[in-house]
């Protein structure tokens, strides 16, 4: 999913897709889906989606509706042909269901699919992917994470170079997170220890916590959560420890104030806005692979907070590094080959 064969495949698409026909439906569109594998209420990657389908909903006029899998198989086609039937554009984040959407999409050459956060085409090249350059903004948590640890004058920092990091699963995404995260803390100080802990679970806050505590256990002073809903359980833990935690996919540093260091956010509502706009106005092309960094406001880290930790020349720093990242002066290496177990490599 982030490998070069990736890149190959997306230029092909890019190629493929300015020659193909925009396949918008022969009227304007009244009905959009937004069909997650997940569920709602992480305050994270599925409720940032779910407000950029509000904001569409409200600025075009177009019914919408969400479908939610629950991480059940078994909801993946019913889902799929629910989505077909009413709506005419369909929103969907696939992981697990990747060859399902592939057929369905084949099957419907008039709807239109957007599929988020990874790389899927099918045979008839309809379906758009928004592929996120996660590593970028993770590599800025990074390296935030770096600045906290090393700090002794932030309250209960200790002396010992270690940071921490959980994530929901093993899957080439999370590692892509992780595999940033951990350039981003050693572009700082190369002594600097990460410590990951894997959930294998998206919704379970008390694993979270849990694996958070094992982790300030062994002296992090700071821990990055990817565990959407999960990862609501490492907020709790750094707050029950009075210790530090990075928030990720929206701005999370108010749901515990003063122990949540920053966010980082991935705007799955935004880039949706953005695709919508497009086929509002004629202009969309199926087939075609989107990516959004920095620069296009696809991911960032925010500091935004009613109490923040770090010092504002940290803060500052951060945000040198991130404009360095959007001029291109500095190329962040992206997770090109994964492998369960092995995790990432340029």
């Amino acid at each position: 999913m982030k490998s070069k064969l990736f890149s190959l495949v997306a230029l092909a698409a890019l190629l493929l897709g300015a020659c193909a026909p925009a396949a918008t439906p022969t009227a304007a569109p009244k009905r959009v889906v937004y069909l997650i594998n997940g569920a709602l209420g992480d305050e994270a990657f599925y409720d940032s989606g779910k407000a950029g389908l509000d904001n569409i909903a409200q600025q075009y006029g177009v019914e919408t509706r969400v479908i939610e899998a629950n991480f059940d198989a078994a909801k993946h086609a019913p889902g799929l042909q629910a989505a077909v039937e009413y709506a005419d554009v369909i929103f969907v984040i696939s992981y697990g269901f990747e060859d399902q959407l592939k057929a369905i999409a084949d099957e419907n050459p008039d709807k239109i699919f957007v599929n988020l956060d990874t790389v899927v085409q099918n045979q008839k090249n309809t379906i758009t992917s928004v592929d996120y350059i996660e590593e970028e903004a993770a590599y800025l948590a990074g390296v935030t994470a770096a600045l906290l640890t090393t700090d002794t004058a932030i309250k209960n920092v200790n002396a010992d170079k270690l940071i921490g990091v959980v994530g929901g699963d093993v899957d080439p995404v999370v590692d892509a997170f992780i595999f940033a995260y951990e350039n981003g803390a050693h572009a700082i100080d190369p002594a600097i220890t990460v410590e990951r802990k894997y959930l294998g679970s998206w919704d379970d806050a008390g694993k979270g916590k849990q694996g958070a505590l094992q982790l300030y256990d062994l002296n992090a002073d700071v821990v990055f959560q990817v565990a959407a809903a999960a990862g609501l359980g490492v907020l709790q833990a750094a707050k029950e420890r009075e210790l530090y935690a990075l928030g990720v996919d929206t701005n999370q540093n108010d749901l515990e104030p003063g122990y949540v260091a920053g966010s980082m956010v991935k705007n799955v509502g935004l880039s949706m806005e953005e695709v919508y706009r497009t086929i509002a106005d004629g202009t969309y092309q199926p087939g075609q692979v989107l990516e959004y960094g920095v620069a296009q406001n696809g991911v960032d880290m925010v500091f935004d907070a009613q109490i923040k930790v770090l010092p504002q020349a940290s803060i500052d720093r951060v945000l040198a590094i991130r404009q360095d990242i959007i001029t291109g002066q500095l190329k962040i290496a992206r997770c090109a080959n994964w492998t369960a177990g092995g995790g990432c490599t340029p």
